[in-house]
């Protein structure tokens, strides 16, 4: 796009941009550090694609370094502070607002920062409240996951396990090694410990701020030992049904309502 271009664009009604973002992290011994930013990338481009041509939807390049501090024990893994991810995008969301943009959408694919880019995303909003600002998950809401996934992966594979290795294996297989360990998974979801009080869990209503390190030797939370392209091309086609749907929904409304400049 050029710069008169851009401007154009902002003034469409409903101009709506998508910001993808990934992480920089260690995902195992088989999969590269880019993963999250590469899934965020490539499954955002095939549904944009998917949407009719002259929808007012675009695509900003990839914040490809995130929040990782979970993971800051292995090499390879970079990590912004919290105070200086929020400044990037409120500094980034406040110009696109000036320019006239009515929506961003924050296309996460990083589990480690979704809390925080809610919170990021609602001082964006207090800031330009004439932009509507939605902060997304990759893998949230896509319901039909349930129906690939074993329950055991869907609740607990949630580092380069199971659905990761299988979608980098759909989309990109020169990316993927030959391991496949699961310590993580062993060592902490099958090993019973009796001093985890009754209620809490890593994740869920009353979650733990774990850090990798406690949990698996290799980076691995999980097991990927099934992962096939087969699988990957199911969850692969199970996110771009689930996202394609939802932007051409957004795209076809009026919504959220945000004040007029």
């Amino acid at each position: 796009m050029s710069w008169p271009n851009a401007s154009k664009a902002a003034l469409q009604k409903g101009s709506t941009l998508v910001w993808p973002f990934g992480a920089c992290e260690q995902h195992g011994p088989h999969l590269p550090l880019i993963t999250d930013t590469f899934f965020a990338e490539n499954i955002l481009k095939e549904c944009l694609a998917n949407l009719p041509a002259d929808l007012p939807i675009w695509m900003l390049p990839s914040q490809a370094i995130g929040f990782s501090p979970e993971h800051l024990a292995f090499p390879g893994t970079l990590s912004l502070s919290s105070d200086l991810l929020l400044k990037i995008v409120t500094e980034i969301g406040t110009q696109l607002s000036r320019m006239g943009f009515q929506r961003l959408v924050l296309f996460n694919a990083h589990g480690g920062q979704i809390g925080l880019l809610q919170a990021i995303a609602r001082e964006l909003r207090v800031q330009c409240p004439s932009m509507a600002v939605l902060p997304c998950f990759l893998w949230s809401g896509v319901d039909s996951l349930k129906e690939l996934l074993p329950d055991k992966e869907v609740e607990q594979g949630l580092h380069a396990a199971l659905a990761e290795t299988s979608l980098m294996l759909d989309l990109d297989p020169n990316l993927v090694g030959k391991e496949r360990p699961f310590d993580g998974e062993v060592n902490i979801f099958e090993k019973k410990d009796d001093s985890v009080p009754e209620g809490w869990s890593l994740e869920g209503a009353a979650p733990c701020a774990w850090l990798t390190q406690d949990l698996s030797i290799s980076g691995v939370i999980g097991d990927s030992r099934d992962a096939t392209d087969v699988l990957g091309r199911k969850l692969k086609q199970a996110l771009l049904d689930h996202w394609t749907n939802l932007f051409l929904n957004l795209m076809e409304s009026e919504w959220p309502k945000t004040e007029k400049k």
